[in-house]
């Protein structure tokens, strides 16, 4: 009889375990709002890689005007999205359009909304490993975000905003401080990604890097292990 209330007592720990893991999880990585499936990425575009590396520029004055779902959906695909799925690796997923040192994947990607078709305004995380997005605040916040960067226009103006953060343990902890070059190396390549996108889909983007950290992290109500580190405007330009 003692060894059944045992085993049950084990069993009773090893779930109560689990959900408290989980709820951590969800608070790590802001996971508290609906899910949005994304239209399927297109893997053969219209235009060559050498001609979008030809025509890449920043573009910082943008269009009043709507941007798609599938527009959306190419470029988070293209910015962290999975190429090689695999269950059972660390890699959280699987293999992306961005290569990681150690295929630790330590960005976050967020979406900043004001003017999709069919999108409700607010901030929108990226969730690469099923190519959704999360809903995690309401509301068009691009007025004030824009406070907290330099040419402040450009957040305004564009319909949409890509913005990058990272957990930098993900790599340290293997890497040690070195791995904090690393992670700044993968965001090259994430931005450098989206750069091309919008190229091959009429649109634009310009990487901003000066905003007030702190603000920006208010602003978007990020994680304590979360660190701000990039701001892409996107949309069609003048």
């Amino acid at each position: 009889m003692k060894k059944i209330t045992l085993i049950l007592l084990v069993i009773i720990l090893i779930v109560v375990s689990g959900c408290v893991s989980q709820n951590f999880e969800n608070e790590i990585y802001n996971i508290e709002g609906p899910t949005y499936a994304l239209p399927i990425p297109e893997f053969d575009g219209n235009i060559s890689l050498e001609t979008a590396l030809e025509s890449r520029r920043s573009r910082r004055n943008f269009q009043d005007k709507a941007i798609s779902l599938e527009q959306l959906s190419q470029i988070l695909w293209a910015a962290y999205g999975i190429t090689s799925p695999n269950s059972n690796s660390e890699s959280r997923g699987g293999l992306r359009t961005t290569p990681s040192a150690g295929a630790l994947y330590p960005l976050e990607i967020y979406v900043i909304v004001g003017n999709i078709e069919n999108l409700a305004p607010g901030v929108y995380k990226y969730i690469s490993e099923t190519h959704e997005i999360m809903r995690v605040i309401d509301g068009d916040i691009r007025s004030e975000l824009s406070e907290a960067v330099v040419n402040s226009n450009m957040v305004l103006e564009a319909p949409i905003t890509i913005f990058y953060s990272a957990i930098f343990d993900r790599t340290t902890d293997t890497y040690g401080e070195r791995g904090r070059n690393y992670v700044y190396i993968e965001l090259g390549h994430s931005a450098q990604n989206i750069y091309l996108q919008v190229e091959t889909l009429g649109l634009g983007t310009v990487a901003v890097g000066a905003f007030t950290d702190d603000e920006v992290k208010r602003i978007l109500k990020l994680p304590a292990n979360e660190t701000p580190l990039y701001i892409m405007p996107i949309g069609y330009y003048n």
